[in-house]
């Protein structure tokens, strides 16, 4: 990007040689999203275990057991929510127009359909998540005024872990709403035995093409370092 910039300088008259001639940046590692320890994992879900909040916890379930995106769950309709007591699907993937159909777990369906059986909400807005104030006049492209938009989604995960004990704050501080995605696509790998092809039609990881973005899907998923510290742990000298 810098090139580019340069030689647009140089058209421009402002240069007459590109600086950046030559140069070349190392390629550097990339960060392995995060995977949540067992103590985040624990308290995460004792913090949504003690909230009386059928919204909240509801959102939680979407995040932390099927990978959505926070713009999944603030752009999710009613009409492409089928929830009941024994199936839950759903068609998401506002971002960047790549819609998908996921099936949900259980664990993801219940606090679903609690939430909209008995949760308060906006019962004539098309948004499944809604804000307690509608928003007039109705924003450009939206359906109607009161779809919880994705600041407020984070500003609710901020509170949840505010309602934290000390000792237990300790451990999520840093976590984040789109870490519970991250620690999914880890979990799914792991504990349910999904390759990378599979667990990247069900995050949405897909190419202009249609097919599968696997090298997306596997950043999600590289190891840590510290993962890689503790196996070398294992390692017997002579």
């Amino acid at each position: 990007m810098v090139n580019g910039f340069a030689n647009w300088l140089i058209a421009e008259g402002a240069l007459r040689t590109n600086p950046t001639r030559g140069i070349t940046i190392a390629p550097q590692a990339l960060l392995a999203p995060r995977e949540l320890s067992k103590e985040q994992r624990l308290v995460l879900r004792n913090l949504i275990e003690r909230s009386s909040d059928l919204r909240g916890k509801a959102m939680f379930a979407l995040g932390y057991w099927a990978g959505c995106r926070v713009s999944d769950v603030s752009y999710l309709l009613i009409k492409h929510t089928q929830i009941g007591p024994k199936v839950g699907r759903l068609h998401v993937g506002h971002k960047g127009e790549k819609y998908r159909d996921i099936v949900l777990l259980n664990p993801a369906r219940d606090p679903l359909y609690d939430y909209l059986h008995h949760g308060k909400r906006a019962r004539d807005s098309q948004y499944v998540f809604t804000s307690q104030r509608e928003t007039l006049p109705v924003p450009s492209g939206e359906l109607d005024g009161w779809r919880l938009g994705e600041a407020a989604i984070h500003d609710w995960f901020k509170q949840l872990k505010a309602t934290a004990t000390q000792a237990e704050a300790a451990f999520i501080r840093e976590v984040t709403f789109h870490d519970l995605r991250h620690d999914f696509a880890h979990r799914a790998k792991k504990e349910a035995g999904l390759d990378d092809g599979e667990l990247a039609v069900y995050l949405g990881h897909i190419t202009k093409h249609g097919t599968p973005a696997i090298q997306t899907t596997a950043r999600y998923t590289q190891p840590s370092m510290d993962q890689i510290r503790e196996k070398l742990k294992g390692m017997k000298g002579r």
